[in-house]
């Protein structure tokens, strides 16, 4: 199989070089903007249709969020099977037709949400499928750091977090909150948010939001997500009747709460690689056996519609029923 990774960013960068462990490094190309860094070791292109007349099986898409559906489009009008980083676009334009090309040329499409992929969530799911903490009643998550903290490499103001145009801010750029519970809990009935612009940030996207969910099994959520806190912080609480669960991703550690008895895990010997490992070997499987991925197209609309609900309950200051 062939693969085309669209975008040289730092996931681009990630996705090339877990990518080369598990396929040979002839069969992975680059379509990349001219001008920056040269890359050694993969054919490059600069030009995306000319990329697609070495016709790969399949692409993956890691440029900014405000070009994932354009690319996809173009690829997959050329039958090419897709790898989309999340989240998968920006708003939901062109998501119907991109929708209606996979069907029709049925294409395999994956969405790259890596926290699925960590031991601690994969747990977290297992306890909650099997009924260990008993019906779900609510659930906190939150995800915050300080935006030049993320790549100090590299000018925060320059990046696509910072830029509305790009599709960057906190609800886009920190989407895997919504999408874990999206996959703990099902779909959503009802979404209501606080979303502002609060710091003292150089950024024309929103730096903090306060969404709250209700699934149609009745769990009721809140997610905080914010560019500002300078101790970095992605935890999850669960509370169900039996019992009440705690994920910290920075501390790694999984806390479960089972009739008054805990139990704790530990994942301190976790590479925060190896989740897009895992994912891009899920995906890889996904081809060659034809199976549908975990992360369908059909989940990513689904959450992506969560997350434009969250943006329209700011601007009409209502709940948006789903």
């Amino acid at each position: 199989m062939k693969f085309l990774i669209i975008g040289y960013g730092s996931i681009g960068k990630r996705h090339a070089n877990n990518l080369k462990v598990l396929v040979d490094n002839k069969n992975i190309s680059i379509c990349r903007q001219p001008g920056e860094e040269q890359i050694f070791g993969f054919k490059t292109f600069f030009n995306l249709n000319e990329a697609l007349l070495g016709r790969p099986d399949a692409a993956i898409i890691a440029v900014p969020t405000s070009l994932h559906i354009p690319v996809a489009l173009i690829c997959a009008k050329a039958g090419v099977h897709l790898f989309i980083e999340k989240p998968l676009s920006h708003n939901l334009q062109g998501v119907d037709e991109l929708f209606r090309l996979v069907r029709k040329n049925k294409l395999i499409v994956m969405g790259g949400c890596n926290i699925r992929f960590h031991p601690g969530m994969e747990k977290i799911k297992e306890l909650i499928d099997g009924g260990k903490i008993g019906k779900v009643i609510s659930v906190f998550s939150q995800a915050g750091q300080y935006l030049p903290d993320w790549r100090p490499q590299n000018d925060y103001k320059n990046s696509y977090s910072a830029k509305k145009e790009l599709g960057g801010g906190v609800i886009l750029d920190l989407i895997h909150e919504i999408d874990y519970q999206y996959w703990l809990f099902g779909k959503a009935d009802a979404v209501s948010a606080m979303i502002n612009k609060l710091s003292n940030l150089n950024i024309d996207t929103e730096d903090n939001a306060d969404i709250l969910i209700r699934f149609k099994n009745n769990v009721q959520s809140n997610i905080h997500l914010d560019y500002i806190q300078r101790h970095p912080q992605r935890t999850c609480q669960i509370i169900g009747e039996k019992g009440t669960i705690i994920w910290n991703y920075f501390d790694n550690f999984l806390k479960i709460f089972i009739n008054g008895k805990e139990t704790m895990k530990s994942y301190s010997d976790f590479d925060k690689n190896d989740m897009y490992v895992r994912e891009m070997k899920h995906f890889v499987s996904c081809l060659k056996k034809k199976s549908r991925p975990l992360i369908d197209l059909e989940q990513q609309i689904d959450v992506l519609n969560i997350a434009t609900a969250a943006k329209k309950s700011q601007e009409m200051r209502k709940v948006i029923n789903l």
